[in-house]
């Protein structure tokens, strides 16, 4: 990947707290919300209630959109995603310690509760928006 690319990229994962999450409801319909992630390389986690409907959805269809930035800001990602539950419990405390790296006021990601499910989102296309380099400019990053 292009070492600009990755910085623009890394920049806004790290400058960022939340992410707007699209599924797909049962219906066909989109269905977006917000949630709180913390970021491995490209990889984002995040936790989610398994009576929720965005869990329903994602274990039916992996397929997701995600939307990173902030209002003032003029650079941002949007991803096309595939996500699962992360079971390890391994992998679990490990990323319990990322999660208290960078949000010490953070509780851990709970493992065993019946509520709650880690899941993870792999990017497979990540669009950079970048509207300093010009208006409507995005590039295009596949990772698949």
């Amino acid at each position: 990947m292009d070492p600009a690319l990755q910085a623009v990229i890394d920049d806004q994962l790290l400058a960022n707290r939340v992410m707007s999450l699209a599924t797909v409801r049962p219906d066909g319909w989109p269905q977006v919300t917000m949630v709180g992630y913390v970021s491995e390389g490209l990889d984002l986690y995040f936790v989610i209630s398994r009576l929720s409907q965005k869990f329903s959805n994602i274990a039916r269809e992996p397929r997701v959109s995600i939307a990173i930035g902030s209002a003032g800001s003029l650079r941002g990602l949007s991803m096309a995603a595939k996500a699962a539950e992360v079971t390890d419990y391994g992998e679990i405390e490990r990323l319990n310690q990322l999660v208290f790296a960078r949000y010490p006021e953070a509780t851990v990601f709970a493992p065993e509760g019946a509520s709650v499910a880690l899941m993870r989102a792999v990017p497979q296309v990540i669009s950079v928006i970048d509207h300093g380099q010009g208006r409507g400019r995005a590039d295009l990053v596949t990772l698949a």
